[in-house]
């Protein structure tokens, strides 16, 4: 394998091997600062996304992380959140991409 002729040269994550999800969190979880909630405990984590509100009351994320285990630890940590007890119910979907950073849509 030929190395860069550029020292600063970064590996762009492989999609392959990254892990990705889409959530969807149904219950009493807009207006309760339920994204910002989300926001602050992905800062602990090694995962990147973003998170929404939908006009059907529910609650959007979409995340990914290099690690399957760093992404269950984010989604429990969510589920242990002082406002789990919003959460009715969620919904997950397998997804095949990845993101940089994490912020919350509007």
């Amino acid at each position: 394998m030929a190395k860069s002729a550029n020292k600063n040269f970064e590996k762009a994550p492989d999609t392959l091997t990254m892990k990705a999800i889409q959530v969807f969190y149904e219950g009493h979880v807009q207006g309760v600062g339920f994204r910002w909630m989300v926001k602050n405990i992905a800062h602990g984590y090694e995962i990147s996304g973003w998170v929404r509100n939908l006009e059907d009351g529910r609650v959007e994320l979409q995340v990914s992380a290099e690690e399957e285990e760093e992404l269950e630890a984010f989604l429990t940590a969510i589920q242990k959140s002082a406002l789990a007890g919003n959460i009715r119910k969620t919904m997950r979907r397998p997804l095949c991409q990845t993101f940089k950073g994490f912020e919350i849509h509007f």
